[in-house]
């Protein structure tokens, strides 16, 4: 059950998480649009964005500490009276990111066939992936300006501006691509210039608004290399748990391609529902990270640890909401998302395992943005390590309950399908090895060291 508004440390959180749960649904919604867009061009087209996307959200999750590192250190500072020097690490953090996409966008389009290779896809969902994510990579660059852009204006204890920059970008999304894909008639190729074009529009956005609050308290626009340096060495540790994270979703891919196409294609579906779940309750983590911040950096630990009880309460009784509504909608969402009977016929039951995690996801993402907003990523990377170790041989064996991961034999011995048992795996094997790492952290003190830096 959701908790009541009661205290301070609720209007707090609501007054960052509500604006932020807008933003960061905005992008699944679209994710969700985007599949139904290109579930009716075909099985083929479906399944090539399901491999492109997981490889574009891949490289840009992994650059995911831009806004992670950035929302905390702008934080601590705010919170320690350093309101210049808080917008000084976010512009820092614009500029790498502005570099870092430079770099990533230029070699990902040269290996763009090569990593759908890896995937051991048809000749036919190859070449709809390849098409897609070459395209996908100019936009590369303004993905992660967006991320660091955001996570300045977090700390600052700001998401309603984050809101509504991202309700403008990816409503004009939906428009650009529906005219790209089909009055154009570009196919696949449409939906990844109409994403491309409402990203790039996003960055002169914020550009405008940081700017603002630089000239506000005369921070400076330019980048240095101290800030640069500082901003690099604190996303180190928060790169290696998000490569954690995508190591585990590339897994699921790699074993649903093994599958077979068709599940392949529901997989993507899935992944979907699964992303709009986890940025939804992503906002109470958002929340934290912002609060946690500001208080270990104000030396409020009592503070601190209220907002760690509330944000759990809100978590999970949000996942136990989301998770019921996920459950009831799950034998007819199928349709929305494609017209293909054998992929439809392959939804309902993942995505009603799906809506039975999402409390256990609920506290999952709360702890994660509480020891990120606390600054305590190298526990956050060590022991994603081993949260992908357990997800491995569950994936290894499903596929071989299901086959040996020859297409056309995805379902078992007991009439669950191959796919069901996939998603099994990965919401309640993964996410309660998360959940165990991250509960044990939490019960002590050690994770709360307060100052203005980590």
């Amino acid at each position: 059950m959701i908790p009541s508004l009661r205290r301070p440390v609720d209007r707090d959180i609501l007054r960052l998480a509500v604006p932020a749960f807008g933003a960061l649904v905005a992008e699944p919604v679209f994710l969700l649009a985007d599949s139904a867009l290109v579930g009716h061009l075909g099985v083929a087209p479906l399944a090539g964005l399901g491999i492109a996307s997981a490889i574009l959200q891949s490289i840009v999750g992994l650059m995911v500490f831009l806004a992670y590192s950035t929302t905390p250190a702008v934080a601590r500072r705010l919170g320690a009276g350093d309101e210049r020097g808080a917008i000084a690490v976010g512009v820092a953090g614009c500029w790498l990111a502005l570099g870092l996409g430079v770099v990533l966008a230029v070699a990902g389009w040269f290996a763009s066939p090569a990593l759908v290779a890896l995937f051991g896809p048809s000749q036919e969902v190859a070449a709809q992936a390849t098409r897609y994510l070459e395209l996908s990579m100019a936009g590369l660059p303004a993905m992660l300006v967006v991320y660091a852009a955001t996570g300045l204006l977090r700390g600052l204890q700001d998401t309603r501006t984050p809101l509504a920059v991202a309700v403008g970008g990816f409503g004009a999304n939906i428009v650009l691509n529906l005219g790209f894909i089909y009055a154009a008639g570009l196919g696949i190729a449409g939906s990844a210039l109409g994403t491309v074009t409402a990203q790039w529009a996003m960055v002169v956005v914020y550009a405008v608004i940081v700017a603002r609050h630089a000239r506000r308290v005369a921070a400076p626009l330019l980048p240095h290399r101290a800030g640069l340096g500082r901003t690099a060495r604190s996303g180190g540790w928060l790169f290696l748990r998000t490569a954690s994270l995508r190591a585990a979703m590339l897994l699921a891919v790699f074993a649903a391609t093994r599958l077979g196409p068709d599940e392949l294609a529901a997989f993507q579906v899935a992944l979907t529902v699964f992303a709009t779940l986890a940025f939804a309750l992503d906002a109470l983590a958002i929340a934290a990270q912002a609060l946690i911040g500001k208080n270990l950096g104000a030396n409020a630990l009592d503070d601190a640890r209220s907002v760690l009880r509330r944000c759990l309460q809100w978590g999970v009784g949000a996942g136990a909401v989301l998770g019921a509504v996920t459950i009831v909608l799950s034998p007819v969402a199928a349709g929305l998302f494609t017209s293909d009977a054998s992929v439809a016929a392959l939804l309902p039951l993942p995505l009603a395992l799906l809506g039975l995690g999402a409390p256990l996801g609920g506290f999952v993402f709360v702890l994660d943005g509480v020891l990120i907003g606390a600054g305590d990523a190298r526990y956050l990377a060590l022991t994603g390590l081993a949260n992908v170790a357990v997800l491995a041989p569950l994936a290894a064996a499903v596929l071989a309950w299901s086959g040996s991961g020859m297409p056309g034999s995805g379902m078992s011995g007991s009439g669950m399908s191959g796919l069901a048992w996939l998603t099994a795996a990965f919401t309640f094997g993964y996410l309660g090895a998360r959940a165990l790492t991250l509960g044990l952290r939490v019960r002590g003190r050690v994770w709360m060291r307060a100052g203005a830096t980590v």
